[in-house]
């Protein structure tokens, strides 16, 4: 036998390297889990009216006794009349394209946070899920004394409390009547000396310099413009006096149907941070998965939203932006095997406020940073290689063919946040894009330093925000 020394053999190391790993992978005992085939879900075409008339029958009534908390449900924005005469794959590319442009928001907000603004403008700088008729989920609740009940967008990426009032200088169409402070005992306007108004990022005044002016705006070019006040909020019959409600005048290309935002951000002026004394500066929220769940989504505030079995990471501080929930992700596995190159390094919050990961509630698809997320694409292909593989759909680059199936096995796929680690139902990650059994791997690449956890990855857990511990946790199965 004839044995070449090494240096004789010319070969590139690369593909050699590149199949050892592949053969590692394939040879190792990958996890697995079973996912189950559905279909995209079709919109429920629930009109306004009959939200109104059903908010108040359902299945978080026990807790509107309680000392602890209180619940409200959620409401998907494909579900409701907008979504008439819509077909499943077009809500869904809609859903899409809604989520692009809040991605692209959040991260010019992140970006642009502690640059200083010229003296001439004045806003609360927030973003939220409103652009291009967005908003993923509303809630209905009372405003003033007596209440007049309107749909409010809730939005973890937003700060500021906001609805449209009269006089209406220009308004967009919303589906309750615009509230009038004038017919509300409990409204009061801010003074431009007030400390409230001092809370806004860079806070305006009128002419005379008695009334306080706020000013939101988006990355659609959308805005909101009014008076600062404090009013009343009624949540199924729980009260909430004197918080900070902007008084819109004018409001420009935002969703049609709701009547203004309820902010959950972290910031001053947000609900949680105001409500805090009263609720314990604790809320959290549960995203039923659409297309396997007739149940509500749902949101809690009070120690009711902490569950016992849940596992938390701490919050991490952006020193340029308090408004989203920055935690550490340190990992993620595939297969129950951590994927090389994904270190808490790949999403770093730097002390300029550049970087890091945020949890959203607003958009829809996990962003990772690029390399992060070719790394963590690669192994799942490696992983689910028994799967016929499907064309690109979107911006989904691994998608598969499973027509004619029912359930399938995929590789599992592990969350590793700083103390907690979050195991993903395959439902959370494998999605159904159309009508002809493509589904796609439902993580993104972007260039942007920004890395958020999406409500698709969200879908099943509750998520609980914890203000007073600086805290964010999930729960599996918390939906139940």
């Amino acid at each position: 036998m004839l044995f070449l020394p090494l240096r004789t053999l010319k070969m590139d190391p690369k593909p050699i390297s590149i199949f050892l790993s592949v053969l590692l992978v394939s040879s190792s005992a990958l996890q697995y889990q079973n996912l189950v085939i559905t279909s995209l879900p079709k919109p429920k075409t629930l009109l306004w009216d009959t939200l109104r008339e059903t908010e108040f029958v359902r299945h978080a009534q026990a807790l509107l006794d309680s000392d602890n908390g209180f619940a409200i449900d959620l409401h998907h924005v494909d579900n409701v009349s907008p979504a008439f005469n819509s077909t499943p794959e077009s809500l869904f590319k809609l859903r899409l394209k809604r989520d692009a442009f809040r991605v692209k928001a959040l991260s010019t907000l992140a970006s642009a946070a502690g640059k200083p603004q010229s003296a001439s403008d004045f806003s609360s700088t927030v973003i939220s899920g409103l652009e291009q008729g967005s908003g993923e989920y509303f809630t209905r609740i009372g405003v003033g004394t007596p209440p007049k009940y309107a749909f409010m967008v809730l939005d973890t990426g937003s700060d500021i409390v906001w609805m449209q009032c009269s006089p209406c200088r220009k308004c967009y169409t919303q589906s309750d009547p615009v509230f009038d402070p004038k017919k509300s005992s409990s409204f009061s306007g801010v003074s431009c000396g007030s400390p409230l108004c001092r809370l806004l990022d860079s806070p305006g005044c009128t002419s005379d310099r008695k009334k306080c002016l706020y000013e939101v705006s988006y990355g659609d070019g959308s805005f909101s413009v009014g008076e600062l006040s404090t009013e009343t909020l009624t949540f199924r019959g729980r009260k909430v006096d004197r918080v900070a409600l902007g008084c819109g005048h004018d409001d420009e290309g935002l969703f049609v149907g709701a009547a203004g935002l309820l902010g959950l951000g972290r910031g001053k002026l947000s609900f949680p941070s105001q409500s805090g004394r009263q609720f314990g500066s604790m809320f959290s929220y549960c995203l039923v998965d659409r297309s396997a769940s007739s149940k509500p989504s749902s949101i809690i505030f009070g120690q009711s939203a902490v569950s016992r079995n849940a596992v938390f990471t701490p919050l991490l501080a952006n020193p340029k932006l308090d408004t989203f929930y920055y935690v550490g992700l340190n990992g993620i596995s595939v297969g129950g095997a951590r994927v090389p190159g994904i270190t808490a390094a790949a999403f770093n919050l730097n002390s300029s406020g550049d970087g890091g990961v945020i949890v959203d509630s607003g958009t829809s698809v996990t962003r990772l940073t690029q390399p992060a997320y070719e790394a963590l694409r690669d192994a799942f292909r490696v992983g689910a290689s028994n799967l016929k593989r499907a064309p690109e759909f979107s911006l989904f680059d691994t998608c598969f063919d499973l027509s004619g199936k029912t359930v399938v096995k995929v590789p599992t796929v592990v969350l590793h946040f700083s103390g907690a680690a979050v195991s993903l139902p395959a439902s959370n990650y494998l999605i159904p894009v159309n009508s002809d059994g493509t589904f796609c791997f439902a993580f993104a690449g972007t260039t942007s330093g920004l890395s958020i956890i999406g409500s698709i990855q969200q879908q099943s857990f509750r998520v609980v925000f914890d203000l007073e511990n600086n805290r964010v946790g999930f729960t599996p199965r918390g939906c139940d």
